[in-house]
């Protein structure tokens, strides 16, 4: 298995991945907006031979009390049903951090599974006094630091692309 950036020609089959994975349209259409209306993004594929079998992707979100920290969301992960539970997600949670950091992003947030994302580091954007934009419980919304103690003296809403609201 190979992780790398997304390409040219890859959006048809990271869309298969997507509703595949989610049993629904519904992510697979928000990859393809976010594609087309945000910067910068981080979209990582797993490929085994020439099969595209897992996908993830981080947009831009803004913090409202300061909207010039460079922070990124992870939405949607997806990993074909028949891969799943084989290390193919993890790797690309941990690819696609480092690659972030890389970008010199500040931190990721991540509204997930609280019994999965804390093994990459994250932890309830509650305990650094963030809360999501959406109504969701808070051990769901949760913040992976990239730089330490960025959020020292900061807190406040953390806003998604304006293409979440559509979906």
């Amino acid at each position: 298995m190979v992780i790398r950036e997304e390409r040219q020609g890859d959006a048809e089959r990271i869309r298969g991945v997507n509703v595949a994975a989610f049993e629904r349209s519904t992510e697979a259409d928000l990859v393809d907006a976010l594609r087309r209306q945000a910067t910068p993004l981080v979209s990582l594929v797993a490929e085994e031979e020439v099969n595209v079998i897992g996908h993830i992707l981080f947009s831009p979100v803004t913090l409202a009390s300061d909207p010039g920290l460079i922070l990124m969301g992870l939405a949607p992960m997806a990993v074909l049903p028949s891969r799943q539970r084989q290390g193919v997600g993890s790797t690309l949670v941990h690819d696609g951090l480092e690659r972030c950091r890389q970008l010199d992003v500040a931190a990721v947030v991540v509204l997930g599974h609280p019994e999965y994302y804390p093994r990459f580091g994250f932890v309830p954007a509650v305990r650094l006094s963030l809360r999501s934009e959406y109504d969701v419980p808070d051990e769901a919304f949760m913040v992976r630091e990239l730089r330490e103690r960025v959020f020292k003296g900061l807190s406040g809403m953390i806003r998604y692309h304006p293409v979440f609201r559509d979906f």
